[in-house]
């Protein structure tokens, strides 16, 4: 079995590889969509998982009330700074959290449906998994965008880089 250690090693590399994407993009660009259907800009994917992290781990795993609009994070937009701030933030409260959940304990409340978690029930263990999925699958999604928009710049500014 993992340890609280190992898990957080790996949950929070995930996390500060998409807070150092957003923060080498800058205002500009973390804020942009690339021109690829349906993608998202950084910034909105990193407000996303800071949603997934907040609710999962503190209001499933901690008990904390949370209050998340999903639907706004996806097209959340603003500077970076504060961002970033929030980030270290919720990964400092991500250590907290599992460090005092009860991993074969049920959740302390079931998710909506509309969050489109795991479709079975889950443990506290569980749903910190469930954390560390979505926060592996969207860096690897974000480092997709960060070369679409950094190729996008490229060509705008006439092949100069930034």
């Amino acid at each position: 079995m993992i340890t609280e250690d190992d898990y957080l090693y790996f949950a929070c590399r995930a996390l500060d590889g998409m807070r150092g994407i957003v923060e080498g993009l800058g205002d500009e660009l973390a804020n942009r969509r690339p021109s690829i259907p349906g993608a998202n800009s950084p910034y909105a994917l990193l407000t996303h998982c800071l949603g997934v992290v907040s609710y999962w781990a503190g209001a499933l795993v901690a008990g904390r009330e949370v209050v998340r609009d999903r639907d706004a994070e996806f097209t959340s937009a603003g500077p970076v700074r504060p961002l970033l701030d929030r980030a270290a933030a919720v990964r400092d409260r991500l250590a907290e959290d599992v460090r005092a959940a009860e991993p074969g304990a049920p959740l302390r409340a079931a998710p909506p449906s509309a969050y489109l978690g795991p479709d079975r029930e889950l443990t506290q263990g569980a749903a910190l998994l469930h954390v560390y999925e979505e926060l592996a699958q969207h860096l690897g999604q974000m480092e997709v965008l960060r070369d679409a928009l950094l190729a996008e710049d490229a060509r705008r500014d006439g092949g100069k880089s930034r």
